[in-house]
């Protein structure tokens, strides 16, 4: 006679609360808009476990989906996470404006972009009307504040190697090349001080600074020349 083997004894407690948690996280995600008052009382395992299923329910939705979903959680979103979305959304878009030119040679419509995208028509819209006001944008642009001082190195060294369209835009970024003096509208050669710039060479004063002369310099008088453009300041001239 075969003995019944005992089954171990089921944690009726513990599957109750389980089916709690969930019954709370449902009533929560079936919201129309979700805010901190409506999860303030989730545990911190509830808190994980909505965290989870909200990203496995958001990440694969496209188009008005997407854009109604997010409408839904915007309000308990941390700012890295929209921070994030944000990024993701101008990077497409501004990919999908480039592909959409280079095939139809005109600028694209908010229905094409947002069919390129696979984002709504309305997070398009509203994306290209406010971008430029998003606090996010200002951090975008922080980096491009960044790059734009090495830039501007790389742009001297090509200057300095005898580069003369890099020496002239590197003149005019820093505001030393100027169309004329203030309260002197003429160009011509009344201030000897005024560098003027041609396709090929510098002139200062009666002095012409070309390609030739420049590979002929030392490395010393390179470095006073560039000692001396660093110490430029010239104010804006009204015209």
């Amino acid at each position: 006679m075969k003995r019944e083997r005992k089954q171990p004894p089921q944690n009726n407690k513990g599957l109750q609360k389980l089916t709690e948690s969930e019954i709370k996280i449902n009533s929560v995600l079936a919201l129309k808009k979700i805010t901190h008052a409506d999860i303030k009382d989730f545990t911190n395992e509830e808190r994980d476990r909505f965290s989870e299923i909200i990203q496995n329910r958001f990440n694969p939705l496209r188009g008005e989906e997407r854009e109604v979903f997010y409408e839904k959680i915007e309000a308990i979103m941390i700012d890295d996470t929209k921070n994030q979305i944000w990024e993701s959304n101008h990077l497409n878009i501004m990919w999908a404006i480039s592909n959409l030119i280079k095939e139809n040679n005109r600028m694209p419509t908010k229905a094409e972009i947002a069919s390129k995208t696979e984002l709504s028509r309305q997070t398009v819209h509203k994306h290209l009307k406010d971008y430029k006001n998003s606090p996010y944008h200002a951090e975008y642009m922080e980096q491009f504040q960044i790059m734009q001082f090495k830039l501007m190195t790389a742009i001297l060294q090509y200057g300095m190697s005898g580069d003369m369209k890099a020496a002239k835009l590197y003149l005019e970024c820093i505001g030393t090349l100027k169309k004329g003096v203030s309260g002197n509208n003429n160009n011509s050669t009344n201030n000897n001080t005024l560098i003027q710039n041609q396709n090929n060479f510098i002139q200062i004063g009666g002095t012409i600074l070309n390609q030739e002369i420049i590979k002929q310099m030392s490395p010393e008088q390179l470095c006073t020349i560039e000692g001396i453009l660093k110490t430029i300041d010239i104010p804006e001239t009204t015209e």
